[in-house]
């Protein structure tokens, strides 16, 4: 038996990457997944892959920040499956990140379509699911926040902020619809290597990233969906209103880790390529 046996969720931003991966997690516990890309030919290879392992999924290319289109995805799901039991809105506007700077320097722009995709497009998401768990006696909600939306940095400030906000709007649903058996957490990554990713952070910055993790290695999508699966899974059913962090204790310690490292000896301060990379994150 599967944890999601008899159950359909919806992924966004499921073409690769954390969605994919814990699209791909659901489906092997059994559950039918509705795949949702802005990029239709990762969704469909997603859809693919889950159906070679004997899944059941349905791929749906959309874009969150259009109203019209994730109420259709909705009505595509309910359709095609019967309704939703589960959510993750892992959708988010990462091709603007490379233009999200300092406040001063930030176009608003940007900082509009960040929102608008990030904040708003997971509101969308929510309002479209929640009648439809509630007809099928409730369900669970996973938001994708980020460790971006716990502290501040040099840069990020639509996204941090976007994620910030994303973490009052899973504390407010889990608030207001907790009757009606409807669950719903955040969970806040933290240097998880993506394709993506990986892509865009050069050895530098993967160095000095990484001395601010209390693990030695690296998170992979697969680590987050282990933690998205519990939190939608029955075994997670007194769990609500959280943001809970996958970061390799990124966040955990105390500023001056970072020079003293965790051995106990002095280690001098990163050197300002590090520092000038790290502002580009």
């Amino acid at each position: 038996m599967g944890r999601f046996d008899g159950k359909v969720a919806v992924v966004t931003g499921a073409g690769a990457g954390i969605g994919k991966a814990c699209a791909l997690a659901i489906a092997r516990e059994g559950g039918r997944v509705v795949v949702a890309d802005i990029d239709g030919s990762a969704a469909i290879a997603c859809t693919a892959q889950i159906e070679a392992e004997a899944g059941q999924a349905l791929a749906v290319t959309m874009d969150i920040a259009d109203a019209q289109a994730v109420a259709s995805l909705f009505e595509m799901a309910e359709r095609h499956f019967g309704g939703v039991d589960v959510l993750v809105n892992n959708a988010s506007a990462m091709h603007l990140t490379l233009r999200d700077r300092a406040i001063l320097d930030l176009d608003v722009a940007v900082w509009d379509e960040t929102m608008t995709t990030n904040l708003r497009g997971t509101l969308l998401c929510c309002r479209q699911a929640i009648p439809q768990m509630i007809a099928r006696g409730g369900g669970a909600i996973v938001n994708m926040s980020s460790c971006q939306g716990l502290s501040g940095d040099t840069a990020l400030t639509s996204y941090a902020a976007s994620k910030a906000a994303m973490n009052m709007l899973s504390a407010s649903l889990a608030t207001q619809y907790g009757q009606a058996q409807i669950r719903c957490n955040a969970v806040a990554p933290g240097l998880v290597m993506t394709e993506r990713l990986l892509a865009k952070l050069d050895e530098c910055t993967q160095r000095h990233l990484r001395r601010h993790q209390l693990l030695p290695h690296v998170g992979r999508p697969e680590d987050v969906a282990a933690l998205v699966t519990f939190l939608l899974s029955d075994e997670a059913a007194f769990i609500t209103g959280q943001v809970v962090c996958v970061d390799g204790g990124m966040l955990a310690h105390v500023p001056t880790y970072a020079d003293g490292g965790n051995s106990g000896t002095a280690r001098p301060a990163y050197d300002a390529a590090e520092a000038a990379a790290a502002a580009h994150w």
